[in-house]
C-alpha cells in the first residue's frame, strides 16, 4: 500500500465512533479500554497526559523507523503525551522475533532501549540475527531476558495475540499507524504530530472525549 500522509477524522467505538472504512457492526466489536489500557502494553512519555498516542509498529518497517525519532521528540518535548507502544509483527517471522525481544525486556524495564536499538536497524529485511545483535549492543542482561522470553512466553504470546486482534478490529491494513486522541494517523513527521496532537486537544476542548 501506497504509504502517504493523511489524518482521517474518524472516531471509534464510545470512545471515538468508527473508523472510516470499518463497517458498523465490526467498529461496535472493538475494545476500547483494551486497546488504550491494556496492562501489559509498554508505555512511555506521561502516564497523565491530556492525549494518548497508540502506535502499531513492526521492527521490519521503514516508514516506523523514519518516523521514530519524530515520535520519541514529540513526547519528549510536549511532556503531556502518553504513548502507548503496539508490537504489531505482521511483516515478517523475524518481525515477530524482535517484538518478542522488545516485550520480554519489558521485564527488566528495559523495553525502550530494545525497541529504540530495533528502530534503529536500517533495513526492511532484518534478520532475527540482526536483531539479536542489535539487542545484545544495549545494556539489557541477556541471560535475564532468556530467562523472561521462557518464563513468560504465554503472557508474550497472548499480548501480540489481543494486538493483532486489534489491528484486525480497526482494519489496520499498513503500518505504522497512530491513533492520535480522536483520529488515526499513517506515516508523520515531527510537525505532523504535532499537528494530529494540537488537533487531538482542540477536540477534547470542544467537547469530544478523548482518553
Amino acid at each position: 500500500m501506497k504509504r502517504r500522509r493523511f489524518l482521517v477524522a474518524a472516531v471509534f467505538a464510545a470512545t471515538f465512533s468508527a473508523f472510516a472504512g470499518i463497517a458498523p457492526a465490526q467498529a461496535q466489536s472493538i475494545d476500547v479500554q483494551a486497546i488504550l489500557h491494556d496492562p501489559d502494553a509498554p508505555e512511555a512519555g506521561n502516564p497523565d497526559g491530556d492525549v494518548t498516542i497508540v502506535a502499531f509498529l513492526d521492527y521490519n518497517c521503514p516508514y516506523c523507523k523514519k518516523t521514530a525519532p519524530d515520535l520519541e521528540r514529540i513526547v519528549e518535548e510536549d511532556g503531556n503525551i502518553r504513548l502507548v507502544y503496539k508490537d504489531w509483527p505482521v511483516l515478517s517471522e523475524a518481525s515477530v522475533y524482535g517484538a518478542q525481544l522488545a516485550i520480554g525486556a519489558k521485564y527488566q524495564d528495559k523495553y525502550e532501549d530494545v525497541h529504540h536499538a530495533l528502530m534503529s536497524v536500517p533495513g526492511h529485511k532484518v534478520s532475527e540475527d540482526e536483531m539479536l545483535f542489535a539487542v545484545r549492543e544495549t545494556s539489557v542482561d541477556m541471560q535475564q531476558l532468556q530467562d523472561d522470553l521462557t518464563n513468560h512466553h504465554k503472557e508474550i504470546v497472548a499480548l501480540l495475540g489481543r494486538t493483532m486482534e486489534q489491528g484486525d478490529a480497526l482494519g489496520l491494513v499498513s503500518t505504522p499507524t497512530y491513533l492520535i486522541g480522536p483520529m488515526m494517523t499513517t506515516t508523520l513527521d515531527y510537525d505532523g504530530f504535532k499537528e494530529a496532537v494540537a488537533e487531538a486537544r482542540r477536540r477534547h476542548a470542544a467537547g469530544e472525549r478523548v482518553e
